[in-house]
């Protein structure tokens, strides 16, 4: 299949049940302590707590387990959510993830919002570093209490600019890429693993 096949496959318009899937509902990681986390995201980053929902077996295996799951609501009106779950959590479960690993970018509507939320949030009493210039985007970081980077980031005045072009070229530079990493991961990891589609 072709680029431009993908494309229309999936488009907005497609004459069938697969257009292209929307918003992003939610995002789930585990979290410490529903109370600690509530904290982060309700007073600090300003997220209204949505929903704080107890159960006490997990969905499918109906294998008993009391846990807590808690919705922050964003401004788009979609929602980053948390697990409390003790029986199953670790101190390592918390310890902090590179961000290559993991981390959530929240968007400001603009570069003095970013910074403005940089000085609320080192007044909240947590450290917030940057700004960083990344061409297309402008960001500021800090940690949640449960080990997961936090940033916040904002468009930078050619970002429509700079992703058209990149977008232009996006399947040739992934191509290009696969060829010059391929034989160091086929080494670390295996062709077998690295060519795995399906089941």
């Amino acid at each position: 299949m072709t680029d431009m096949d993908t494309r229309a496959k999936y488009d907005d318009a497609a004459p069938n049940p697969l257009r292209r899937l929307g918003n992003v509902h939610h995002a789930a990681y585990r979290c410490r302590d529903a109370e600690q986390t509530r904290w982060f995201y309700e007073e600090v980053l300003g997220l209204p707590l949505a929903a704080a929902m107890v159960f006490d077996a997990l969905p499918g295996s109906g294998k008993k387990s009391d846990y807590m799951h808690l919705f922050f609501e964003l401004g788009d009106g979609n929602f980053i959510a948390f697990f409390d779950e003790p029986e199953t959590a670790t101190a390592e479960h918390f310890h902090r993830k590179d961000s290559f690993d993991l981390h959530i970018a929240l968007e400001a509507d603009s570069f003095e919002s970013m910074l403005a939320w940089q000085a609320h949030i080192g007044e909240s009493g947590k450290t917030c570093l940057g700004p960083v210039n990344h061409g297309f985007v402008h960001s500021i970081y800090m940690y949640d209490p449960n080990g997961i980077q936090v940033e916040i980031t904002c468009k930078d005045h050619d970002y429509a600019s700079i992703m058209a072009a990149d977008g232009a070229a996006a399947h040739e530079q992934l191509r290009d890429w696969t060829k010059r990493t391929r034989v160091d991961k086929a080494s670390r990891f295996g062709t077998a693993a690295l060519d795995h589609r399906g089941h």
